[in-house]
């Protein structure tokens, strides 16, 4: 299932774009844009969808998305039904932090917050709180009220120790696990060879390292164990194909990613996302029966 490209049009003399919409609408579908987004849930419940990420959200759902990454808030509402106001948006091109601290430079903390965006990040209830009165203002606001609401916005989203991310590390490339030549060579060996039967030995002998030495490095640079790291791309892989084709069964996946055990793919699925692969897929069809 592609996303579709959201065309975000910034207004002549705007940095950014503030607005608020209600349900149904035509942007709410499986898609991305350049930019990042601040996006708040005003009313309604429902699933939403953050590049492999598939969670519930409820009135106060403060999530904000990093460049490209597709996402979808889709409300469980009756047929036919109509919600004047169900969230408001913040939508701004990546290189606007960048300005922003080299014109001020104790702004250095967005740096952290555009890194988290990149998988997405879920806010806390009080960030959440905090922030709901500042978006409902900046929607309307206008000129230096308007730009200090903005900056106010991303302080409070940057001070928030409750912040999670949502997206798996590797739905987007992640290099911080390339630290050492050897252990290089072995990413780079499962990445080539993940569906394939190998084990922890075969990666040592690659990494050209003996095997106690081995195992206490990948722990350290990768900051867990090699079954897990490798269990977790298999998971995050049964999702790609999960979301791209439906023509393949559960059991299909589940060998087709290097699981030789299905009844350990459901337990490690359930345990890395919350839900079995078969719920994970359903509500994969319910999205995509939604933008249809």
């Amino acid at each position: 299932m592609k996303p579709d490209l959201e065309v975000v049009q910034i207004g002549h003399g705007q940095s950014f774009k503030a607005w608020e919409h209600g349900y149904p609408f035509h942007t709410v579908r499986w898609h991305f844009h350049p930019e990042l987004e601040i996006h708040q849930v005003v009313a309604t419940s429902g699933h939403y969808y953050i590049g492999d990420f598939i969670g519930e959200f409820d009135p106060g759902n403060l999530v904000l998305t990093g460049p490209n990454l597709p996402h979808n808030w889709v409300s469980h509402v009756a047929e036919g039904t109509v919600i004047p106001l169900r969230n408001r948006v913040l939508q701004f091109p990546e290189d606007l932090l960048a300005r922003i601290a080299e014109l001020f430079p104790e702004t250095g903390g967005f740096d952290a917050l555009f890194a988290l965006s990149r998988r997405g990040a879920l806010f806390s209830d009080a960030c959440s709180a905090d922030c709901a009165p500042l978006l409902a203002e900046l929607i309307h606001a206008k000129g230096p009220r308007r730009a200090s609401l903005f900056l106010m916005l991303l302080a409070r989203l940057a001070e928030d120790s409750g912040a999670v991310a949502l997206s798996s590390d590797t739905y987007l490339p992640d290099p911080s696990g390339f630290m050492s030549a050897g252990v290089n060579k072995a990413l780079a060996f499962i990445n080539d060879n993940l569906t394939e039967d190998f084990g922890e030995a075969d990666l040592a002998q690659t990494a050209g390292m003996s095997a106690s030495g081995f195992s206490r490095s990948f722990r350290k640079h990768t900051g867990m164990g090699v079954v897990e790291y490798v269990n977790r791309l298999r998971i995050n892989l049964a999702c790609q194909m999960l979301m791209n084709e439906p023509e393949s069964t559960v059991t299909d996946i589940c060998y087709a990613v290097g699981f030789n055990n299905l009844s350990n793919f459901n337990r490690q699925f359930l345990r890395r996302k919350g839900m079995p692969p078969s719920r994970f897929r359903a509500l994969l069809e319910g999205n995509r029966a939604f933008a249809a």
